[in-house]
């Protein structure tokens, strides 16, 4: 049995993936076969929705790809719609108190651990498989991913609590919209940020909880690699610039 994204992450492997409104099934499995492993659907800003993540969710594991979504906002219904649709993890956007992750557990994990409703769903095969609910409800509830992300000062300066939220499985780091934060439009490539997301990345990490961010070269995820980073997210439309941009530059 292939082992689930939580466990290949817990047992220290770095995952490489991506996070793109995409959902066209040929480029998701052309994307698995050139070497990403995971795929993070954004429906934040991007169009797509519950329908369209169903058929995101089928492409992906037709080609051995892990399949999350990162949702508009903190709905429980409609973060139930995207885990129903066969999303094995939500990456959620923007929270800034401890009780916003708590609020994302419930949503997420099903009784005794969550508040997650149960019905005959793509997510458990519509009850027609050879799972027993107990078991499915049992499977889901380890292997789901819990990753806020942390992308505000008001979540950097609430992270010691964040960490100690039972059920969170780590954070992925917004580095765009944090540096943003701090008074940088520019971007993240700047000491005073770097500074910041490393004392972010230790705290994480010595709670022994998972930490990842986004990696714009393989350079960058190398040394997010090396810092303890396990989840390295690039983007389709990034993928498709660098490789433009490589293709006019030797033309001279």
């Amino acid at each position: 049995m292939t082992q689930s994204l939580k466990t290949r992450l817990k047992n220290g492997e770095a995952v490489h993936g991506l996070l793109s409104p995409n959902v066209e099934a040929t480029t998701l499995e052309q994307l698995a076969l050139v070497g990403f492993s995971l795929y993070i659907l954004d429906t934040e800003h991007g169009a797509a929705g519950p329908r369209e993540a169903e058929d995101a969710a089928r492409a992906c594991e037709l080609a051995g790809m892990s399949f999350l979504v990162r949702p508009q906002g903190p709905d429980p219904k409609l973060i139930l719609k995207y885990l129903d649709a066969g999303a094995m993890g939500i990456m959620m956007p923007g929270p800034r108190e401890a009780d916003d992750l708590t609020r994302l557990v419930e949503a997420m994990k099903y009784p005794p651990k969550g508040l997650r409703g149960i019905a005959a769903v793509r997510a458990n095969r519509w009850t027609f498989g050879k799972e027993k609910i107990e078991d499915y409800v049992e499977r889901v509830n380890d292997e789901i991913l819990v990753l806020p992300q942390i992308e505000t000062l008001q979540a950097v300066a609430n992270l010691d609590d964040f960490v100690r939220v039972p059920g969170v499985d780590g954070f992925i780091i917004g580095p765009r919209d944090l540096s943003m934060a701090m008074g940088y439009p520019s971007g993240p490539a700047r000491p005073e940020v770097e500074q910041v997301l490393d004392r972010i990345t230790k705290t994480v990490l010595d709670a022994g909880l998972l930490i990842g961010t986004v990696a714009p070269t393989g350079a960058r995820a190398k040394e997010l690699i090396g810092k303890g980073h396990r989840i390295l997210l690039h983007s389709v439309g990034a993928l498709l610039k660098t490789g433009a941009a490589a293709y006019f530059t030797a033309l001279g």
